[in-house]
């Protein structure tokens, strides 16, 4: 089993070097790749200026055009002024064809830059159980940074941002999808996924929950249900910051990554569900626990267990209540400065300094 799992990372060691290899190669062929994926535009200085990453005429979108092979400043980096979109040339051939997996980005840009197509290694793989940690671990381990990928362009879209970096976020270009009733003798569907990290109380990964994602919209994909969770969850979540005395809890990963947006100093975790919220493990030194529940039936019952068990152990317990059914839905109304103001009237008289503070 451990053989398999080192190596799935050597293999994603090697795919990386590749398409490492490959962006400097079209880095060094920038002019020629602006001029045929992004035909609508023009070249102005050591730039290629066009609308967006979708060939639309404009101006908002710069290619440089020279530059250092790798690193800041490089020859086919490329940033768009009106979305803050960013990235290389192969996310750039990707948004051209609309390609929904790294390998077809890959394939194209050889096919460009006229390179054989690699044989794939020969190797018998011993393939981890279905849904079980191993595999969870073996797939996060297979995703990269959200920075400048479609998982950015939708939480962006979720009024979420500055996520790029989360530890605990990740991307994955074709990412398993099986659908309900699926025979099992059938090939899955792949499609875009932001993967979120589900660890214990010790940071040790347990999970990975999956979203897929729509190439053409930046949305949740087109499928029922679009999202998925493999491991063991019960007591566990997706954390973002460390837990001291005080912690944040919620249900789903946007809503609870909108109170984080809010109150950037506040450690939070997604428990994914109001059955598991009102499960979660309480990590040792808490004294304070804000439960984000969604407004409804299901995470007043969660709430209403959570205060319960924290109670029994001496943890003081606020709820935060959301103006509509989540706090993402607050967040995209309101904005990030109103929602910051409807929690700071909740909070607790102690915590005003540290999480009202904009120092983070």
């Amino acid at each position: 089993m451990a053989g398999s799992f080192f190596f799935a990372l050597t293999m994603e060691a090697q795919m990386n070097s590749a398409a490492s290899e490959i962006a400097r190669r079209l880095g060094r062929e920038a002019e020629a790749v602006c001029r045929h994926y992004l035909s609508n535009g023009r070249k102005q200085g050591r730039y290629w200026i066009v609308g967006d990453i979708e060939n639309t005429p404009g101006r908002s979108l710069y290619v440089r055009l020279t530059g250092p092979a790798h690193g800041p400043g490089a020859a086919g980096k490329w940033a768009d002024a009106a979305t803050g979109e960013h990235g290389d040339l192969l996310d750039l051939i990707a948004a051209a064809h609309h390609l929904q997996s790294f390998g077809e980005t890959l394939d194209e840009a050889r096919r460009f830059l006229s390179l054989p197509r690699p044989e794939p290694p020969q190797r018998e793989r011993q393939s981890a159980p279905t849904g079980s940690p191993e595999a969870a671990r073996r797939l996060f381990a297979m995703g990269r940074p959200v920075g400048g990928t479609l998982a950015e362009r939708y939480l962006r879209r979720r009024g979420l941002s500055g996520l790029g970096d989360a530890p605990a976020l990740r991307f994955h270009p074709c990412c398993y999808y099986w659908r309900e009733g699926q025979p099992k003798d059938t090939p899955p569907e792949t499609w875009p996924a932001l993967l979120a990290k589900v660890t214990d109380v010790n940071g040790n990964l347990t999970g990975v929950h999956r979203t897929w994602l729509d190439p053409a919209t930046a949305r949740k994909a087109p499928l029922d249900p679009s999202r998925k969770a493999m491991g063991n969850l019960l007591g566990h979540g997706v954390r973002i910051g460390t837990a001291s005395d005080i912690l944040a809890a919620g249900e789903g990963l946007e809503s609870t990554l909108s109170v984080r947006m809010a109150l950037p100093n506040m450690p939070v975790i997604s428990a994914l569900s109001a059955n598991h919220l009102a499960a979660l493990i309480l990590p040792t030194g808490l004294q304070r626990l804000y439960i984000a529940a969604d407004a409804d039936e299901a995470g007043d019952m969660a709430t209403a267990n959570l205060i319960k068990r924290a109670g029994a152990v001496g943890i003081e317990t606020i709820r935060l209540i959301s103006l509509g059914g989540d706090f993402n839905e607050d967040l995209r109304k309101l904005g990030r400065d109103d929602l910051r103001t409807h929690l700071g009237q909740q909070l607790a008289t102690a915590d005003f300094s540290r999480l009202l503070s904009d120092e983070h």
